[in-house]
């Protein structure tokens, strides 16, 4: 009997649990049990899994769409442009370009949107919950104030591996490989014939042809052609002066102003003569140079 009740104690004790833990083993299957059936009904929920990645579905229409992204297939075209979608409810977001129709309006700066998350990030803008410690200005967003700190601390993380030029952000990064390296320009001007490395820059060019100012200094009531434009006039009421040299203390308000400087630092003459060959640090000082060899440019 003795030796019974030891070996019954032993398979229990496999499983965790003591001959005086019987209620404990019964509690232990149970939830065993209960998260069988809770996967089981998962599958059954999603019934409807991808052969190429694993995805599941709860509909079949689900599936379809998903299989669209490994296979590339676009079925719903647009009519007005010929744009292609996966699903038709992209095809219908995409449509709203076309007819203007801005459903979701911001109460506040009474600013209209055409998607409803546009417009949920746009609400962010009223309301900017990170702050630097070290300037004060404030941010919709925290990455945007980790990169904002990347200025107060002069660190570059992103280096040019053709150049070896550093730069605060990754995005400073690939436009300068753009525009100096590979010198890529798909963007043409059909007013002027101008080229740009970048669509927002181009779209940002197009409003200076336009002449239609639109956005408005609350401090001096100037008026400027692009949202940068009057960010960057800002900075002379606030006195901020977010780009600091990483050689020295000094700060600038503008992001040229800071690459100005630093050729002091660096002996970089980027701006060349084609006639002469002569190299200068400032596109300026080239400029005024250039016209001792054209004298038609002095009177210009």
């Amino acid at each position: 009997m003795e030796d019974a009740v030891i070996g019954a104690v032993f398979l229990l004790c496999l499983a965790g649990f003591t001959i005086m833990d019987m209620e404990s083993r019964r509690i232990h299957k149970e939830i065993e049990r209960t998260e069988r059936r809770t996967k089981n009904l998962h599958q059954q929920l999603k019934p409807f899994t991808c052969p190429q990645c694993g995805k599941s579905f709860l509909r079949k229409q689900g599936l379809i769409r998903h299989i669209r992204i490994h296979t590339g297939e676009k079925p719903y075209v647009c009519q007005h442009c010929g744009k292609s979608f996966i699903s038709q409810g992209t095809l219908g977001t995409h449509l709203k370009s076309h007819s203007n129709e801005k459903p979701f309006k911001c109460p506040q700066c009474e600013k209209s949107f055409r998607r409803k998350d546009l417009f949920s990030r746009h609400m962010r803008v009223h309301k900017k919950p990170y702050t630097c410690d070290q300037c004060g200005k404030s941010y919709k967003w925290s990455n945007s104030l980790r990169v904002h700190k990347l200025l107060h601390s002069g660190e570059k993380p992103f280096k040019c591996d053709q150049c070896d030029k550093r730069f605060v952000l990754e995005s400073q990064l690939k436009a300068h490989i753009k525009k100096t390296h590979t010198k890529e320009k798909p963007y043409l001007c059909s007013v002027c014939g101008k080229r740009f490395s970048w669509r927002r820059c181009f779209k940002e060019h197009l409003k200076i042809h336009s002449g239609v100012k639109e956005y408005l200094c609350a401090d001096c009531g100037k008026a400027f052609i692009t949202a940068t434009q009057l960010k960057v006039h800002r900075r002379i009421h606030t006195g901020e002066k977010p780009y600091k040299c990483s050689h020295c203390e000094k700060s600038f308000g503008q992001l040229g102003g800071l690459q100005n400087h630093e050729r002091i630092h660096t002996g970089e003459k980027p701006f060349q003569c084609h006639q002469c060959g002569k190299r200068f640090g400032y596109y300026r000082a080239a400029q005024m140079h250039r016209k001792k060899h054209c004298p038609k440019l002095k009177s210009i």
